[in-house]
């Protein structure tokens, strides 16, 4: 687990809680948040949420016979937490344009239901803004929704912001 989260206080401005992932709907989200929902005045604080999936246990032989050994376990690992600081520098750049605008950052691993509202309690946000992947009711289906998931579970107002189609 990677923080860098005050807990709130007393009199300050907004506490906004921004799912990020390396997709584009998390990035336009984001943006979206900072140029619509975020005080121009200043005051807000942005919670920049990742949630890293749990590492996978392997079998010590895979099905195919491959052995998984703890030199490839490390590779596996090494290359979540890169993706999770890319998805996490890349969200952390775009509020860079914003200086008004303070930033903080939560990274856990788990199911990204769990964390995002987890978070969103935790730090005891006002708000919590996430894109939207827009599957149809057979992809939700199957895969399940996390926005939806938050939608109904999380404590704080839930604002998903779908990214207009191409």
């Amino acid at each position: 687990m990677a923080s860098a989260v005050a807990p709130p206080t007393a009199g300050a401005g907004r506490r906004i809680v921004v799912a990020v992932d390396e997709g584009d709907e998390s990035t336009y989200a984001l943006t979206w948040c900072l140029a619509n929902v975020v005080s121009p005045a200043g005051g807000d604080t942005l919670v920049l949420v990742h949630a890293r999936r749990p590492r996978p246990v392997y079998a010590a032989i895979d099905s195919s016979g491959y052995m998984m050994t703890s030199d490839v376990l490390a590779s596996v690992e090494r290359h979540a937490h890169a993706v999770s600081a890319a998805a996490v520098d890349k969200a952390k750049r775009l509020c860079a344009e914003h200086p008004h605008v303070k930033v903080e950052t939560l990274v856990e691993s788990g199911d990204p239901r769990d964390v995002i509202c987890d978070a969103a309690d935790k730090v005891g946000a006002d708000l919590l803004v996430m894109g939207s992947h827009g599957y149809g009711f057979i992809q939700r289906a199957f895969l399940g929704s996390v926005s939806n998931h938050c939608a109904q579970n999380c404590k704080c107002p839930v604002l998903i912001v779908k990214r207009p189609k191409e």
